[in-house]
Formats: structure tokens, C-alpha cells, sequence
């Protein structure tokens, strides 16, 4: 009983989940031999148009399923490498700010180290929570995308 309930447990996992969406950008990367055949292709105009609009993406300019090809490598190597470049951008920004925030680190430091900690949990879940559902969403558009990129070249959908 332990067993089963640990399993379901881990299924929902953030590490489970970013291995899913790993293996299916794999998947996808090996099964898309020539990605300059997904140029020009439109992604379903219904579903995965609505999403992406949905989700707010700029990334995706063209529509295309190259330019969506090329996106969800993109969050993959973001994950399994880090995104430094986001550090570095953040870095810049909070020097040019750093005098302004001098000024307010003190009217800030009057909050209670328990409202700081309970924050903080309430933050992480919420943060957890929606890198879950984003995982889960991207995972199963690199699986759509890769079945479509199997119809397009004649294998079928499988």
C-alpha cells in the first residue's frame, strides 16, 4: 500500500516531470532527422495555436512547427544546463538598481522573519505548482510535435 501511494506521489514529482519532458524532446530530436522540413509547416490552428497564444510565448514569431522545434530544445538545454544568461541579465539590472534599493532595504527590513518564512513556503508551492503544469503542457506538445512531424513525412501517427 505504501508502495503504490509513494509511485503516484512521485509521479507528479518536479524531477519526474522534467525527465518526461527531457525524454520527450529526445525523442523528439531523434525521430526529427531533417528539422528544416517543419519550416513553413503551421502548427494545428486550434489546439496548439490556442495554447501558445494562451501561455503568452513571443518566442514563437513564424508559427511555425520549425520555430516550436526550435523553442522546445531551447527550454531543454535551459534545463539540463541552467540559465545563466537569465542570471547574468538579472545581475546587470540589479546593479544599475542598486542605489534606488538601498532607499527601500530599510523600510523593508521592519517585516517579521515568520511572515518572511511563511511567504517564502507559499511562494515555493506556488512556484513548484506552476513549473509542474508548464513541464506537463511542453511535454505533451514535444509529443505532438513529433507525430506530426511523422505524418508530414509519410510514417503515420503512432
Amino acid at each position: 500500500m505504501m508502495q503504490i501511494s509513494e509511485s503516484h506521489l512521485q509521479k507528479n514529482s518536479l524531477f519526474n516531470s522534467m525527465n518526461r519532458f527531457i525524454g520527450a524532446v529526445n525523442n523528439m530530436d531523434q525521430t526529427v532527422m531533417v528539422p528544416s522540413l517543419l519550416r513553413d509547416v503551421p502548427l494545428e490552428e486550434e489546439r496548439e495555436m490556442a495554447a501558445l497564444k494562451s501561455s503568452g510565448n513571443s518566442d514563437i514569431e513564424d508559427g511555425d512547427m520549425y520555430s516550436y522545434y526550435q523553442l522546445l530544445k531551447s527550454i531543454r538545454c535551459d534545463i539540463e544546463w541552467g540559465v545563466m544568461r537569465a542570471e547574468e541579465a538579472k545581475k546587470r539590472k540589479e546593479s544599475r538598481d542598486s542605489i534606488s534599493r538601498m532607499d527601500s532595504a530599510e523600510e523593508d527590513s521592519e517585516v517579521s522573519s515568520e511572515e518572511d518564512e511563511d511567504n517564502l513556503q507559499k511562494q515555493f508551492q506556488f512556484h513548484m505548482t506552476g513549473l509542474h503544469g508548464v513541464l506537463s503542457k511542453l511535454t505533451q506538445q514535444a509529443n505532438t510535435l513529433t507525430n506530426r512531424y511523422k505524418q508530414e513525412i509519410g510514417i503515420g501517427s503512432y
